[in-house]
């Protein structure tokens, strides 16, 4: 017998992949029968992060754009790199507004019930996974689970990964200042020592901006530091000296290959972070995160395993060799960016990184590329 707390379906964490995995169930009508069950300690109620991409076209989550520019810049290597994104837009959207917008959506489906709740084990059995919170205990058909593996936290020396880690100001200025229309996608002239770090500056008017300060190393650093160098960069390259702090986020995001899909169940499955969805090279999530809903949507829709075809390997092995590179060579991280926005077309550029690029374009990425930190981070893949 099962319970009041039975649901089909359990989301364990309020995150981007729960609540996209949520939304996703909500529109299908496919799912309108099923029970689902929404976990997590928070509310969902502070701004916490935000997440940028970049698309063709209109979408679903245009409502939700804060901000969008179709030009960038790069900074690298005593160069300025000038990117026309068309026909991409490279979009943003704070985190509370789309916490907002999934409770508005979701809160309107009888079949779906947000449960303020944090779990502390997953038991899985032969007809059902039990759930054991620290308020009450539940359980469910499948489970999709965000909690980050206790083996990821543990030693990984033989697993390539970097940590892009990060601090940034929302700030405001009297003046206008900012051109809306551009942002800065990569800064590296405001350094920390031989390691790869840049600046990132999202215009949200000619008053406001989101500067952060980001790093792509193994080590973390007091808040502090990125304080510093954040101030350093508004005064000595932006210019202004009269600003207000609005907001500030902070960030730690691992870059890594882990096999974190090994931890899936015929039952259990993670997802977002937890379950490798984070482009390890690049540390965006939102679009690949919206990618593998629609594949789990299909799957569980044909019957097929829940987690089939949520990878490819041939962007896996990629993804190795470019964290190599990073690892073992950290401060050769500003000259692989530069190569990669100068020597390629815009449009290569964003298909590669969104997985959805040709042979013949990720060859010409590659041989940008080359050098011998990337040749030995390739051999040293193949053969490990």
């Amino acid at each position: 017998m099962v319970g009041n707390n039975h649901f089909d379906y359990i989301i364990i964490g309020n995150g981007l992949a729960g609540l996209q995995l949520a939304l996703a169930f909500s529109k299908d009508p496919f799912f309108s029968k099923k029970s689902i069950g929404l976990i997590d300690p928070s509310k969902k109620d502070t701004n916490d992060k935000t997440w940028s991409f970049w698309e063709t076209g209109t979408s679903v989550w245009d409502v939700l754009s804060y901000q969008s520019w179709n030009k960038a810049v790069v900074f690298a290597c005593d160069e300025k790199i000038n990117l026309d994104l068309n026909p991409y837009n490279y979009k943003s959207i704070r985190s509370l507004d789309f916490y907002n917008y999934s409770k508005e959506v979701l809160e309107e489906h009888s079949n779906i019930q947000f449960i303020l709740d944090e779990v502390t084990s997953v038991f899985e059995e032969a007809d059902l996974v039990k759930i054991k919170g620290k308020s009450n205990n539940y359980s469910a058909d499948l489970v999709f689970d965000s909690r980050i593996p206790e083996a990821f936290l543990q030693n990984k020396k033989d697993i390539p990964e970097v940590m892009q880690h990060f601090k940034g100001y929302v700030i405001k200025t009297n003046q206008p200042v900012f051109d809306k229309g551009q942002l800065t996608m990569m800064d590296y002239r405001l350094k920390d020592g031989e390691q790869t770090t840049f600046t990132y500056v999202l215009p949200y008017s000619e008053q406001e901006a989101l500067v952060e300060f980001t790093y792509f190393t193994e080590h973390l650093v007091e808040e502090a530091v990125y304080d510093s160098f954040i101030t350093n960069y508004i005064t000595n390259y932006l210019k202004i000296e009269n600003y207000t702090i609005v907001e500030t986020e902070t960030g730690k995001i691992p870059m890594s290959t882990f096999p974190f899909e090994k931890f899936n169940t015929r039952k259990v499955i993670k997802i977002g972070t937890a379950g490798g969805w984070v482009k390890p090279s690049s540390g965006y999530s939102f679009k690949h995160t919206e990618k593998k809903v629609q594949q789990i949507i299909s799957n569980l829709k044909n019957g097929k395993p829940t987690a089939l075809n949520l990878f490819r390997k041939r962007y896996r092995f990629y993804d190795k060799v470019f964290l190599r590179v990073l690892k073992d060579d950290n401060a050769k991280g500003e000259w692989i960016f530069k190569q990669f926005y100068a020597k390629n077309k815009t449009v290569h550029m964003f298909r590669f990184l969104d997985e959805e690029s040709t042979l013949m374009e990720d060859m010409n990425i590659i041989l940008s590329l080359i050098s011998w930190p990337f040749i030995k981070a390739f051999f040293k893949t193949l053969f490990q």
